[in-house]
């Protein structure tokens, strides 16, 4: 069993973490500040383009895609660590043009786009000209199944026409969105999991109105999670993503890789909170000595550095199953990651929040920020219910196959006696 890297990922993994540390770390409160006085709180700050270009002049550009001349060609273990290493730092990977939804909506268009519609979208996509959103979850229904949308997509002559409400549609109020990926209902009539498509529709479509711009614990994020009315969208029947009833089947597609990319950012949000806790514990006095001196204090490190290094080794494992068995082969894995990681991140930031006390519950330190996120993290993408059933569900079958192959081989042997009688 071999642990090390390639040679290409460590020196990709070194230059990254010199890039971080260099330029991205140091710019965060820069950008908190242009964010903050920008007339649109949506706007992309001045010092996220400089960014921008500096991690394209470097090469650490697009490293998430991995599919066919697109991409840097990285494989999921490749990936994993840089995707770490991105995460320590909330602007991190918008830096490296590695920023959800625009992942998994670049992954679909490289996956089953047309040649015209990856001309038209993901190539602006990959070059960051612009931006896109995705549209699935709705406030009406339990969007984890997403047999309940409603959102209607109905054929008329060449075109098709969207009626419905989405909400949580995250990057629609970025004024660089261009391009909504919709997901919604083509045939009720249809087999259960055929009913649903997938449609490309320009941001500017008339009919498209966004109601509110909704919090996550009451931080608004700059790209956005749009309350979106759709009244009758009309766009060309060109824009289907792959075909009708194929929404189903695109939502797993996508959503897999995703739950992974957040499991190795989850992975750098918790180093970054143990970093501030160790920091904050050997410079903070009280009752005589430095807060790392208090027993508590020293479990709560230890705990939580074991708890990484297990979480890092399933992300690994589950990274690596995706490269040689497929995502399909993985899913259990993939489903466990996305549960431990934010369980683990969300455990570590609140130690790091309890270590800091009120300054952990402030805006002074990045604390507060990851504690909301990481909370809501284990909504996203599926609620962590939805992943232990997956999980309960494939760990079961293994012992109820095995059941009925003792209780066919009993049968088989109580026959045998019978007929020898």
């Amino acid at each position: 069993m071999d642990f090390g890297f390639s040679p290409r990922a460590s020196e990709l993994q070194d230059r990254m973490r010199s890039f971080m540390e260099q330029h991205v770390f140091p710019a965060e409160a820069v950008h908190d500040r242009q964010l903050a006085e920008a007339a649109d709180p949506h706007a992309l700050p001045p010092v996220m383009a400089e960014l921008k270009e500096k991690a394209r002049a470097e090469g650490l550009w697009n490293l998430f895609m991995a599919h066919g001349a697109w991409g840097a060609g990285l494989s999921n273990l490749e990936y994993a660590p840089l995707a770490e290493l991105a995460g320590r730092s909330l602007i991190g990977p918008e830096v490296f043009n590695c920023s959800a939804p625009d992942t998994g909506n670049m992954e679909l268009l490289a996956l089953y786009g047309t040649s015209e519609q990856q001309e038209r979208w993901l190539r602006p996509l990959l070059e960051a000209e612009i931006r896109s959103c995705f549209a699935m979850t709705e406030p009406e229904v339990a969007s984890s199944d997403a047999r309940n949308i409603r959102t209607r997509i109905t054929r008329e002559g060449d075109s098709y026409v969207v009626n419905g409400r989405k909400w949580y549609t995250s990057g629609i109020l970025d004024p660089d969105c261009e391009l909504i990926i919709l997901m919604g209902r083509t045939d009720p009539d249809a087999p259960t999991y055929r009913q649903q498509s997938m449609l490309l529709i320009p941001r500017d479509t008339p009919g498209i109105t966004v109601l509110r711009d909704l919090p996550m614990f009451g931080y608004r994020d700059r790209l956005g999670h749009g309350d979106v009315l759709f009244e009758n969208v009309r766009v060309p029947v060109a824009n289907i993503l792959r075909g009708e009833g194929e929404g189903f089947a695109l939502a797993q597609g996508r959503l897999g890789p995703g739950r992974m990319h957040y499991a190795m950012r989850a992975v750098g949000f918790a180093e970054r909170a143990l970093r501030l806790m160790c920091e904050r514990a050997t410079e903070r006095v009280a009752f005589g000595g430095p807060l790392a001196d208090r027993g508590v204090v020293r479990e709560w490190i230890a705990r939580s550095r074991i708890e990484i290094e297990q979480l890092r080794l399933l992300v690994l494992k589950s990274a690596w199953l995706m490269d040689t068995v497929g995502n399909a082969a993985a899913r259990m894995e993939v489903a466990a990651i996305k549960v431990a990681a934010l369980e683990v991140a969300h455990r570590v930031v609140d130690r790091a929040v309890q270590t800091h006390g009120a300054a952990g519950v402030s805006d002074d330190t990045v604390l507060a920020r990851l504690y909301a996120i990481t909370r809501a993290l284990r909504i996203a993408d599926g609620p962590d219910e939805v992943h232990l059933r997956t999980v309960a569900r494939q760990e079961l079958a293994r012992y109820e196959k095995a059941g009925r192959m003792a209780g066919t081989k009993a049968a088989t042997k109580t026959g045998t006696k019978a007929g020898a009688a």
